[in-house]
């Protein structure tokens, strides 16, 4: 059977999804979330309904400045994330610079759009109002916790084997790796030692409309996997599933052609009868 057949194969095994339905939302994550802002939300709770805005926020000013320091969150933004904004003057300036005086908060609420939800009490309170936005952000953690899922398919996988690993490792911990990669720096999801072979493992899944991601991925594994096969008693080892690489199918078949050992969760056996020969 000549290559093109088995990666037709290969493809023809990939799952839809890997995600079930308590994978969607973490709850608990969010629940620790809204908690240790919570008291400064109820504060804030103070402000809804009231018509005369500024005279409110200049009063919790008075008694607390430190409560505005929540803002950026009612606008699905973390503080962290430093996030810019162009003011009236057309000047870009950072978010958070506005929480630090009370004409700037003003501003703030009234630029968003906050300001008339708040006076006209269309939040009703801050903490549920969050709880619901900090479900939204998880949503975008989704694409990672895909990949987080795939890992626990595979650890789960090794350990009924009975196959010895280490999880995460980074490149500089190995050397003759670090030596042939230089600068790249690399951290590998799994690390299996066997008999005269030390198998360095990237996994990953892809459901559909992952973007350019599984393509930059391809590309990066077709390059570095040829470099880690050069050095004796390292191979590299690809394990990879999804849907997603129905929008990706030539990058990957590129890939395919140029790594040895590429397996999906259909496969996955085959790799380890591999090791524990």
């Amino acid at each position: 059977m000549d290559i093109t057949n088995h990666f037709d194969i290969f493809m023809s095994q990939f799952q839809e999804t890997n995600v079930r339905l308590q994978d969607f939302c973490d709850f608990e994550k969010i629940r620790k979330n809204v908690e240790t802002i919570a008291i400064n939300l109820n504060t804030l709770n103070y402000l809804l309904g009231k018509k005369d805005l500024e005279n409110a926020v200049l009063l919790l000013w008075e008694k607390d400045p430190k409560v505005f320091d929540v803002l950026d969150i009612l606008i699905a933004t973390r503080r962290k994330d430093k996030k810019r904004y162009i003011n009236k003057q057309g000047v870009p300036k950072d978010v958070a610079e506005l929480f630090k005086s009370p004409e700037g908060i003003v501003e703030f609420l009234r630029e968003t759009g906050l300001a008339d939800l708040f006076q006209n009490e269309n939040i009703k309170n801050l903490v549920d109002y969050v709880f619901g936005v900090e479900t939204g952000l998880d949503s975008n953690a989704r694409k990672n916790r895909y990949g987080h899922i795939m890992e626990a398919a595979v650890c789960e996988a090794f350990k009924n084997a009975g196959i010895k690993f280490e999880r995460e490792v980074k490149s500089e911990k190995i050397p003759p790796i670090k030596a042939i990669l230089g600068k790249d720096l690399k951290r590998f999801d799994f690390v299996v030692p066997s008999k005269g072979v030390t198998y360095l493992i990237e996994v990953n899944f892809y459901n559909p409309g992952g973007g350019s991601k599984p393509n930059e991925v391809a590309r990066a594994y077709t390059e570095i996997g040829p470099k880690i096969n050069s050095v004796q008693g390292y191979e590299f080892v690809w394990i990879t599933d999804g849907y997603g690489w129905m929008e990706s199918a030539k990058m990957l078949e590129e890939a395919f052609r140029n790594i040895p050992k590429i397996y999906n969760l259909n496969t996955l056996n085959d790799f380890i009868g591999t090791i524990k020969q």
